[in-house]
C-alpha cells in the first residue's frame, strides 16, 4: 500500500489499551504521519475504549454477546471499521480470533503485535513458554494478519535479553515498553513508505524484505531505515 499524507488508522482493542495509548501519544508528534480515525472494541467496558473517548476520539463498541452468531458479529465489526475508511487496521490487544473471510477482507492492511519473536511461540502464555524453554532472547513482533493465528508475514521485531531471575510477570512487564516502541515505529514505517504483502512476502518500496526489520538495528523509532536489515539485503 502506498502511504498517503495523514494515513488513517483504526485501532482494535479488547482491554486496557496500553498499545493504543502509545499510538495516540505518537500521533501527536510531528514525525508520525498517521492519525487514529477511530477505535473499535468487542468489549463495551474495555478500559482502552474509555481512554479513547477521554481523548475525544470516535469509538465503536461491537459486543459479541448482542449478536446472534459469529457471522453477524463480524458483519457489524466490518461496518464499524469501514465507516472510518482506514488505510490500516491495528490489532492492539484485540483478543478475539477472526474468521478467514474477515481477515481476507483486509488482507495487507491489518497488522497485529504479538509478544514473541515469531514464528516462535504463537498463541498465548508466551513469556512462560520462553522461560520454560530456557531462551536467552525474547521480544515482540508486528506481523500482517492472515487466517493462520499469529502466522502472517513478520514486518518487524524488537528484542530483549531474558534475565536469570525473570518470572513470566517480570518479563512481560519489561517487554511492554518495547512493544509500545515497536508498534509506533512500525506504523510510522507503514505511513512513510509503500508496503505490500505478496503471498508470504513483504515488499517495501519495491524491495522484498529478506527478514524482519529489527528496531534499533534496521529501523529507528520514527520509522526510518537505518541498518543492514533493509529490504532485499
Amino acid at each position: 500500500m502506498t502511504p498517503a499524507a495523514g494515513t488513517r488508522l483504526v485501532v482494535m482493542l479488547s482491554g486496557r489499551g496500553s498499545n493504543f495509548a502509545a499510538l495516540h501519544a505518537a500521533s501527536e508528534k510531528p514525525w508520525f504521519n498517521a492519525h487514529i480515525a477511530g477505535v473499535v472494541s468487542d468489549r463495551p467496558q474495555a478500559a482502552g475504549l474509555a481512554l479513547a473517548r477521554s481523548h475525544g476520539l470516535d469509538t465503536v463498541s461491537v459486543d459479541r454477546q448482542t449478536h446472534a452468531d459469529r457471522e453477524d458479529f463480524e458483519a457489524s465489526l466490518c461496518a464499524a471499521i469501514d465507516g472510518f475508511e482506514p488505510d490500516y487496521i491495528v490489532l492492539a490487544g484485540f483478543m478475539r480470533v477472526l474468521s478467514a473471510d474477515f481477515v481476507q477482507r483486509y488482507a495487507g492492511r491489518m497488522i497485529n503485535i504479538h509478544p514473541s519473536l515469531l514464528p516462535a511461540y504463537r498463541g498465548l502464555h508466551t513469556h512462560q513458554r520462553v522461560l520454560e524453554a530456557g531462551d536467552r532472547k525474547h521480544g515482540a513482533s508486528v506481523h500482517f494478519v492472515t487466517p493462520t493465528l499469529d502466522g502472517g508475514p513478520v514486518l518487524s521485531q524488537v528484542r530483549i535479553e531474558v534475565k536469570p531471575d525473570d518470572t513470566p510477570d517480570s518479563l512481560a512487564e519489561r517487554l511492554l515498553a518495547h512493544e509500545h516502541r515497536l508498534i509506533c515505529a512500525s506504523v510510522a514505517l507503514l505511513a512513510r513508505v509503500p508496503v505490500e504483502v505478496r503471498h508470504e512476502d513483504i515488499v517495501i518500496d519495491s524491495l522484498r524484505l529478506a527478514s524482519p526489520l529489527v528496531l534499533g538495528r534496521d529501523f529507528d523509532e520514527h520509522g526510518h531505515h537505518t541498518g543492514p536489515g533493509q529490504p532485499g539485503q
